[in-house]
């Protein structure tokens, strides 16, 4: 017996630390359990993912590959989502891009040392967030707020983009002026980028309408450097992307000094960065899981989502995030594990080591048609705008509100914008609960909102009033305001209060006696109502005016 404790002490002494090392490294735990059946689609989804959005964020073409393999990469190993797709987002190219025009920086070489400084400071700000358990800090943003600034976002990129469509220059501090700059330059638009550019956006659009599962954007890229070689087009006048080194990234801090003179720039775009990629990466996480029937670990994703910003900072990229449209595409693909990630990655990297400088015959326009392409179909959520309108008017309105305020001041400050609405928003709705009238569904004891059930029975001298929501400091003036309404309208004898918490129940008591009502209180916790003995109230109300449901307290003051 004592040889089996030992050897079972043995076993759990080895399983203890490998459940710890799976915790920290989940590949540790896909890898040993790994399926070769998955292979196939793990290879294919990892082949076919789309490339990045440097020229969202104004910084060199391999800057945006550095980091599509190090977010792929990294993500895989730390990351317990197995369809998530890590790499450069537009959304997040966006802020980068909006914090580069903040500082004024201007010289290729600082913003690409800027954009790689905020993406490591966001990664650091991740690892924070895993270390103290705060994940629910990105709720601040509603989901409201994050449509609409998504939204503007994607708008304020697509006009920034238009000059490459039709090889002119334009001018503005912010959307609505450069749009309005762009139209007084269509009369020097160049013919050959015109042409180059609008068959582009049918190409890219048109593939995605005809053929979706088909890598639009790999085959525009591909036939825009056969056309470029083919035709000719820089000696036809025609913008290219220019050299694309090859070879893989140096590795080290991205410019301390640039990123202490722009701290406070730095510090907003870090926390933005931060929000918007954990808002974006844990949805997506959730739904895959909730998809293919497995757990993840909030946390460990921001330790993940950590992992690749810093990588990506390190090894002087631009901020990641999930992509839920090449995530849905890994899915589709059959991607079973990080695997199809990490092919992703090594897929960059043999691009960066070969094939790199073909890239350097790109030209602008087609560049300018992808990420087009990747904004309006991965940050235009219409669908979401109309069921906002259709369902919910009021976060519609906040949604246009967060759209206006990121083409009117900036993507960046839009994000701030944002962060305001959101909190304005919740302040909103948790000091302004609904607070319906019930009425008794007929033949039963069950009491529903009479509005939504008109016929329900309402008990005449009796108001019946539900707080949907807790009642504390910051809802007990909106309750007292509403029943001081419920007595002048319906004069009633008794009410009876359906609600949880003890926030002010005295003075409720005190503006019922005072209207000569009867305040009768339903389904009080017993937490709440030792809260309720220990200040007194309940001797003051009266034990007797405490009741187990809404239809016993009714039946006790109509039996009184």
């Amino acid at each position: 017996m004592g040889d089996f404790a030992r050897a079972s002490m043995s076993t759990a002494e080895v399983i203890r630390p490998a459940r710890r090392v799976a915790g920290l490294l989940p590949i540790v735990g896909w890898l040993g359990s790994y399926d070769r059946r998955w292979l196939r689609g793990d290879l294919i989804a990892g082949v076919t993912k789309n490339l990045g959005y440097a020229g969202i964020a104004g910084i060199p073409l391999q800057n945006g590959l550095y980091a599509a393999a190090a977010g792929a990469i990294l993500y895989a190993i730390f990351g317990t989502c197995r369809q998530i797709s890590m790499g450069p987002s537009s959304g997040l190219a966006a802020v980068a891009a909006s914090a580069v025009a903040t500082a004024g920086i201007t010289a290729p070489g600082d913003i690409a040392a800027f954009v790689a400084g905020i993406t490591l400071v966001s990664g650091l700000l991740f690892l924070l967030l895993a270390v103290v358990r705060m994940g629910w800090i990105a709720q601040f943003l509603s989901r409201a707020v994050v449509t609409g600034f998504l939204f503007g976002a994607a708008i304020d990129v697509v006009i920034g983009e238009l000059p490459k469509l039709t090889g002119t220059d334009t001018s503005g501090s912010n959307s609505f002026q450069e749009l309005r700059s762009w139209f007084g330059t269509l009369g020097e638009t160049h013919g050959a980028t015109f042409v180059v550019g609008v068959v582009s956006l049918v190409v890219v659009f048109g593939i995605r309408v005809v053929a979706p599962r088909i890598p639009g954007a790999l085959v525009l890229v591909v036939g825009g450097l056969l056309a470029s070689w083919l035709f000719g087009f820089g000696d036809r006048g025609v913008a290219l992307v220019g050299d694309v080194p090859s070879g893989l990234p140096s590795f080290g801090i991205p410019s301390p000094s640039l990123l202490l003179d722009n701290a406070g720039t730095v510090a907003i775009a870090a926390v933005a960065l931060m929000l918007i990629g954990f808002s974006q990466t844990a949805g997506d996480a959730r739904a895959f899981a909730a998809k293919h029937r497995y757990q993840i670990d909030v946390d460990q994703e921001s330790v993940a989502q950590s992992a690749a910003n810093i990588g990506s900072g390190l090894f002087h990229g631009m901020p990641v995030s999930t992509s839920l449209s090449a995530s849905s595409l890994n899915d589709h693909s059959g991607a079973k594990s990080g695997l199809a990630s990490i092919t992703s990655g090594v897929t960059v990297l043999l691009t960066l080591l070969f094939l790199a400088p073909l890239f350097s015959q790109l030209p602008k326009p087609v560049l300018g048609a992808l990420i087009i392409e990747a904004v309006v179909m991965g940050m235009m959520n219409v669908p979401e705008m109309r069921r906002m309108f259709r369902v919910q008017r009021f976060d519609f309105w906040v949604a246009v509100a967060a759209i206006i305020g990121t083409l009117a001041f900036g993507v960046l400050a839009g994000v701030i914008i944002g962060i305001a609405l959101s909190l304005l928003w919740l302040v909103a709705v948790a000091t302004h609960p609904r607070m319906p009238l019930l009425g008794r569904e007929p033949g039963t004891q069950v009491f529903r909102d009479v509005v939504e059930n008109p016929d329900d029975e309402q008990i005449p001298g009796i108001a019946v009033l539900r707080l949907d929501g807790g009642l504390f400091f910051a809802t007990a003036d909106a309750l007292a305001d509403r029943i001081r309404t419920v007595i002048q309208d319906e004069n009633p004898t008794c009410v009876v209060l359906d609600s949880q918490g003890s926030a002010s129940v005295d003075d409720l008591l005190v503006l019922c006696s005072q209207a000569d009502v009867t305040l009768r209180l339903a389904r009080v916790k017993p937490g709440v109502r030792a809260i309720l003995e220990r200040e007194g109230t309940i001797e003051r109300l009266g034990p007797e005016r405490i009741h187990g449901n809404v239809h016993r307290a009714v039946e006790t003051q109509l039996s009184g």
